[in-house]
């Protein structure tokens, strides 16, 4: 995983008097940046690194560099600021090639840089994954990442479309696995499983998917792993699924391995 990681409304700044003859005047509105979308100004980019802010949710920080996703404890504070989260697009010849990521800090200055400033978080994310549905290269797989920093925006529905697309490169689908069991929980459940039992999908997309499910907070994905040991026909996801089950602990995996050790 890579981790190099006040707006107007209205028209009312946009107006350009214009004298066209001594006593005739035309006005002109022109839309304020804040009125464009993300996209329209990263187009609009020939060349260089356009850089967007917006607030992380809750629990993630930073210190410019990395990123940390999980809370402090009674024993330990890390140094971290929470947020923003800065993300760095790289453009060359109009085309996207890389989308770096980062959570605090400050930016340095540098030549050939359009920075937007802070954007609001669910326009962020929702631009991000625009990104990682119409891109072809390594910048597909890397704006997955900063979309699952953004506060307030629910992603896990267009990252379940990533996971099940096979259109898409196959960095771009297993990233939206694994974040698609970090950030979805519960919801997301069923969906990971449909692309486990997907017996046409990509053998190691579906490995993304177990493994996505093993991680899922409080256990969420054993009875799914399990039913996976106990039902799914391919001997190769079984014993994945018993791997990652091992891994849990849990008292619902012990007893699945002494029913399978005393099987006759």
């Amino acid at each position: 995983m890579k981790t190099r990681g006040g707006t107007g409304s209205g028209w009312g700044r946009g107006w350009i008097f214009s004298a066209v003859t001594p006593v005739v005047i035309a006005l002109v509105m022109v839309p304020p940046i804040a009125s464009q979308s993300i996209a329209d100004r990263v187009s609009a980019v020939r060349d260089g690194q356009v850089r967007l802010s917006f607030t992380a949710r809750e629990g993630v920080c930073g210190n410019g560099r990395n990123i940390n996703t999980h809370h402090d404890t009674d024993d330990w504070e890390s140094w971290c600021e929470p947020g923003p989260v800065r993300v760095a697009i790289g453009i060359r010849g109009r085309q996207i090639v890389d989308v770096d990521t980062y959570v605090g800090g400050r930016w340095r200055a540098r030549d050939n840089v359009t920075d937007l400033g802070m954007v609001p978080a669910p326009d962020a994310a929702a631009y991000l994954l625009s990104l990682a549905q119409s891109e072809r290269g390594a910048a597909s797989r890397e704006a997955i990442f900063p979309a699952t920093l953004a506060d307030s925006a629910v992603i896990w529905p267009q990252l379940l479309e990533l996971a099940k697309d096979r259109n898409k490169p196959r960095e771009t689908r297993k990233a939206a696995v694994f974040w698609l069991g970090q950030a979805a929980g519960e919801a997301a459940t069923e969906g990971l499983g449909e692309i486990v039992y997907d017996d046409s999908g990509d053998g190691e997309i579906r490995e993304s998917a177990i493994f996505a499910l093993s991680q899922l907070d409080d256990d969420a994905g054993v009875p799914i792993l399990i039913d996976i040991v106990r039902q799914h026909p391919d001997p190769n996801l079984k014993r994945n699924a018993i791997f990652w089950l091992g891994q849990s602990g849990d008292p619902r995996a012990i007893a699945l391995f002494e029913e399978l050790l005393v099987r006759p």
